[in-house]
């Protein structure tokens, strides 16, 4: 009497779930690719000037200094993403602006063809988590 298991069936079955998962597991991620810095990250070196997009606080966008409704930015950025595809496009965003206008922002500069952005923080106060002690 033979009292093995057949494992064979069991394999197959592996293999097949495990070909399913790699096959919808890209499927399954959305969103925006960011490299969020570090509040204490070193600053970045950056030959030229490049691009900046303000989020006010109020909601509103400027491209370098210039306020352009949300279509205009999108017309704006897509001129500067074809001129220059591999240029960083900085977001400098208002501590108090809701983050729904940042995302849109980013969102509309990906649409634009934006691939690379960056985005503006100030150093920490190191001396901001210290208490005084007297």
């Amino acid at each position: 009497m033979n009292a093995d298991i057949n494992v064979v069936p069991y394999i197959d079955v592996m293999l097949v779930l495990l070909i399913i998962f790699m096959v919808t597991a890209p499927l399954m991620t959305q969103g925006i690719d960011v490299d969020l810095p570090d509040a204490n990250a070193e600053s970045m070196t950056v030959p030229e000037d490049p691009p900046t997009l303000q989020i006010l606080a109020d909601g509103s966008y400027k491209l370098n200094g210039e306020t352009l409704s949300e279509d205009a930015l999108g017309a704006k950025a897509q001129e500067l993403a074809q001129a220059r595809p591999e240029q960083m496009m900085l977001v400098n965003g208002d501590k108090k602006v809701p983050y729904e206008y940042v995302a849109k922002g980013m969102a509309i500069l990906r649409g634009a063809g934006v691939t690379k952005i960056g985005f503006v923080t100030e150093a920490a106060d190191d001396t901001a988590g210290k208490t005084n002690k007297r």
